[in-house]
């Protein structure tokens, strides 16, 4: 970078601080840090700030980079599209958008066939809860309104899906009361079960059971859908026994109740399969799709139904769909997904993920071994997180008085990797990510382990 180049970013950064609200931080406390740090460049695994210095993003901005920085080739599909079509006319269509939805009902499971795009992952969950709701409607159950969601869990920060799971990090009492109608089920996480389960397969059990027993205490008549990742994500990475997908799949066929599989983070191919729920063959009544659509190079996210839902939608203006998103279905974005897609394809990314995943995994638990404050590794593919503990014995969390996030943060950063610290630590590189790169990243980790461990005298 030339010394232009550092002005400039720290231009950038003053006025990042006086003007923008940055995902997630606060602008005191990042201005104390001399933050926020600003990129402008990447490649692969790899980014470059305005100062020349370069870092591994094991994170993959926010677990989207499926395909890693740098990929011209997404660039000029977006570019020759926008030279061609920008925009197009209200109530029609282009041709990279009809492709793209072609394209995904060829790739998704059973009859997952039709499309609704839109701008990202919280839209995508959104419109799929909608489409549930008025799903049944349309067969005369107006009714059903509830939706299951799991503890925990993330699916979006608009004020419609902030209420599913109710992720820790998002403080939701700033924004309540929100609508009624939100259940929550147990995470089928062993480590941390509910229920005390001494194996994957009990507390898999216990977990789908545990669905099945909302249902009927509220009625199924009352409810509209189950809302789930396949693998959880904001809890560390939570891999269900394998009993659990195909119990839940025929709880709902049983009760009536739509699923809904949010796809968004761990689709295409970031958990070693092209979707998260091909590891237990489950087919979802509608499933939502963002972050590795497009590999996060333009926002673009899809709700995408079954035909046998999509066609109660279909036969006179009273029973359409009636759902607008200004950007959904945009030209250049479904121009940059499919040219992404085909990377996925061409380059073998969903097998390197389940090969570089398995190896990443083994890394992590010879970690697991090695540190006292290592609680648990998991993961599955590229998908893979660390949860830290005060004491193996209890799982007790850090206090907040350790600082246990921003001193693992720092640590992380000063050996060359952007990861986030806390309770819990998510790992989930680009797909391209190399053996090679896996082990600087697994030494990185090692290394700001141990320096944590040094300072709290664990």
């Amino acid at each position: 970078m030339t010394s232009a180049s550092e002005g400039e970013g720290r231009a950038l950064q003053r006025a990042a601080l006086d003007h923008l609200w940055v995902y997630m931080r606060e602008p005191a406390e990042m201005a104390e840090k001399g933050e926020p740090q600003v990129f402008a460049q990447g490649e692969g695994v790899w980014v470059t700030d305005t100062e020349g210095r370069r870092f591994m993003d094991p994170m993959s901005g926010l677990g989207l980079k499926n395909v890693g920085y740098g990929r011209a080739e997404i660039a000029e599909a977006a570019f020759e599209q926008m030279r061609q079509l920008s925009y197009m006319p209200s109530g029609t269509v282009a041709p990279p958008t009809v492709k793209l939805a072609e394209k995904l009902a060829a790739m998704t499971p059973g009859s997952l066939s039709r499309s609704y795009f839109v701008s990202g992952g919280s839209e995508a969950v959104e419109t799929a809860l909608k489409l549930a709701r008025a799903y049944h409607k349309r067969q005369g159950e107006a009714g059903r309104y509830k939706i299951i969601s799991r503890r925990g869990s993330y699916h979006g920060a608009t004020a419609g899906v902030m209420p599913l799971g109710g992720a820790p990090r998002m403080r939701r009492a700033d924004y309540e009361p929100f609508a009624p109608g939100f259940l929550y089920a147990p995470q089928p996480h062993l480590y941390r079960c509910e229920f005390g389960s001494t194996s994957q397969s009990e507390c898999a059990t216990r977990c789908a059971q545990a669905i099945e027993e909302l249902i009927i205490f509220h009625g199924p008549e009352t409810v509209a859908a189950v809302v789930a990742e396949p693998m959880a994500t904001s809890v560390g990475i939570v891999v269900p026994g394998d009993e659990y997908w195909p119990m839940v799949r025929e709880v709902c066929d049983r009760y009536g109740v739509l699923l809904i599989v949010d796809e968004v983070m761990c689709g295409f191919g970031r958990t070693g399969t092209m979707f998260g729920g091909d590891h237990w063959g489950v087919v979802p009544d509608i499933m939502t799709l963002a972050k590795g659509l497009t590999s996060g190079y333009v926002p673009m996210g899809a709700a995408v139904a079954k035909k046998e839902i999509a066609d109660l939608f279909i036969g006179s203006e009273d029973v359409k769909f009636v759902h607008m998103i200004s950007f959904g279905g945009h030209p250049v974005a479904a121009a940059a997904a499919l040219e992404n897609i085909a990377i996925v394809e061409r380059e073998g990314l969903v097998g390197n993920a389940a090969a570089m995943g398995a190896y990443l995994l083994d890394g992590l638990k010879e970690l697991e071994e090695k540190h006292s404050i290592v609680g648990e590794a998991a993961g599955k593919g590229l998908m893979c997180s660390l949860e830290l503990v005060q004491d193996k014995g209890t799982k007790a969390y850090f206090s907040p008085e350790a600082e246990m996030g921003d001193r693992l943060t720092g640590h992380f950063k000063a050996n060359g990797v952007l990861l986030r610290g806390g309770d819990t630590v998510r790992i989930m590189p680009p797909l391209s990510i190399s053996r090679s790169e896996v082990d600087f990243l697994i030494r990185a980790i090692d290394h700001s382990l141990a320096a944590v461990e040094r300072e709290l005298g664990v």
